[in-house]
């Protein structure tokens, strides 16, 4: 599934999203990306840890898995009306005009369809088909690549590209890829009858309430970003599209740090379980995440006209400071990866919501500040604070809960670490491929000099997991 995913989705990210960005202008990308991260602040309300309450039930008792798909799918029907009328409900009160709506109607749409596929997915990897998981995960983004391919590197059609096209090829790969993986249920489950049961969908919800919650509320003050800046900034889809190309890269490194997430979450659960230490594991894997951030947020940082440059055609110089500041939030972000995991592996859920909905009120604030006046810095500016503080406060609650103890080597390390790799970034630009890539193998090898990447400890998580 690593490799599929490395194959296919800085295809579908780079070179179709970005090139659909400077084909359409920041500002038509600007209203689809606004629009699209509003309908991803509610997109729990299609879910409810439906998914992950599937595949536990699919695991350990396969045999009841066709009565619970009767039941589930009804409910996630009811749950999609439930979820339209609150989005649409909400941009009716923020003033949006009939093109907005109309293209919120497919995204919406399309979110359903994505809940539908990962509802697919949930019942394989219960059956520990993961090779099947794993094909179903890339297949929309396949197709996007096959179909905007011929669109945008073709001379296929004349007309100036439009925003709407790319939304409608997406619902169609969505729709291709929700027929396969249905066809392959079926196959497994038979044809489902859909069924209601009050009394079994109160019960998915009373025990994944506090788990739902709590990604409802972090989605918001990570997505909430983008639909502000359009909203509130005299010049707010522009601004929105400055926003948006540099949350793409951050979106790819943050895609591919959430796999330890899932590698993280079984293992700290079970040795919770068994009362185990997990402090050698959690010291290897905020090492080599929050290392690997650091390298990252001060490579773009020092680099980030060039590797803007690969990526994009325009507007350079307004996108380079939301980039920078959105690639150091990268660092928070991989902390809270960390030890937001290990405190929801503990049932700290409680301390977490209380974290994440704090986290809220902090960003609307400054965004609401800072945002009427900066536009996409302000945003970006409220993305690296809010981060900062709600994985701070999660460290050092975890330090305080698990009696960790720092040694003046293990500090002096990071610090040692740090300084050198910024003082070499100052001094020696990237205007190459090939020098950027240096940049970048010169961090690696630091991290494993300062202990950083521990490849011995690593091969232990792995068979940890196994």
């Amino acid at each position: 599934m690593v490799l599929l995913n490395l194959l296919v989705k800085p295809i579908a990210i780079f070179g179709i999203d970005a090139a659909v960005q400077n084909r359409v202008g920041d500002a038509d990308y600007g209203i689809y990306f606004s629009l699209l991260n509003f309908s991803f602040l509610f997109n729990i309300l299609l879910d409810l840890g439906i998914n992950n309450f599937t595949t536990k039930n699919v695991a350990q008792h396969p045999e009841d898995a066709s009565k619970y798909l009767n039941n589930v799918l009804t409910f996630r029907f009811i749950l999609f009306g439930l979820y339209a009328v609150v989005a649409f409900g909400i941009g009716y009160l923020l003033n949006w005009n009939g093109y907005q709506m109309y293209l919120l109607s497919f995204l919406v749409l399309n979110q359903f369809i994505i809940t539908l596929i990962s509802y697919a997915r949930s019942h394989f990897g219960g059956l520990l088909m993961f090779k099947t998981d794993a094909i179903i995960s890339i297949l929309d983004r396949f197709l996007l690549i096959i179909f905007f391919g011929i669109l945008i590197y073709t001379p296929v059609i004349s007309a100036p590209f439009k925003i709407e096209w790319f939304i409608w090829i997406q619902t169609l790969c969505y729709c291709i890829t929700l027929v396969v993986a249905a066809i392959m249920l079926f196959s497994q489950f038979g044809v489902p009858r859909l069924k209601f049961s009050p009394a079994f969908s109160y019960s998915i919800i009373k025990k994944s309430f506090p788990y739902a919650l709590l990604i409802f509320l972090m989605m918001i003050y990570t997505r909430i970003d983008s639909v502000m800046v359009e909203r509130m900034h005299a010049n707010g889809a522009v601004e929105a599209g400055f926003y948006a190309k540099g949350f793409r890269l951050l979106n790819a490194f943050f895609m591919f740090a959430m796999i330890f997430s899932s590698l993280l979450f079984p293992i700290f659960s079970k040795m919770f379980k068994q009362k185990e230490n997990v402090t050698p594991l959690l010291s290897t894997a905020s090492k080599l995440l929050i290392g690997g951030a650091i390298l990252i947020g001060i490579v773009s940082f020092f680099n980030s006209e060039y590797i803007l440059s690969l990526i994009y055609n325009n507007d350079i110089a307004e996108s380079k400071v939301p980039f920078q500041l959105l690639m150091f939030s990268f660092i928070g972000m991989c902390s809270t990866i960390v030890f937001g995991t290990l405190l929801t592996a503990k049932g700290d859920m409680k301390f977490l919501n209380t974290i994440s909905a704090i986290g809220i009120v902090i960003n609307v604030t400054i965004n609401s500040i800072l945002i009427p006046k900066y536009g996409a810095t302000g945003a970006a500016i409220a993305t690296v604070i809010t981060q900062s503080l709600i994985s701070l406060i999660q460290f050092i609650y975890s330090v305080s809960v698990l009696k960790m103890k720092f040694t003046f080597l293990a500090v002096g390390r990071f610090s040692i670490f740090i300084s050198l790799l910024f003082t070499l970034c100052f001094y020696v630009k990237a205007d190459s491929g090939l020098a950027l890539f240096g940049l970048c193998s010169a961090g690696v090898v630091g991290m494993m000099l300062f202990k950083l990447i521990d490849l011995k400890n690593l091969r232990l998580i792995l068979k940890l997991k196994e």
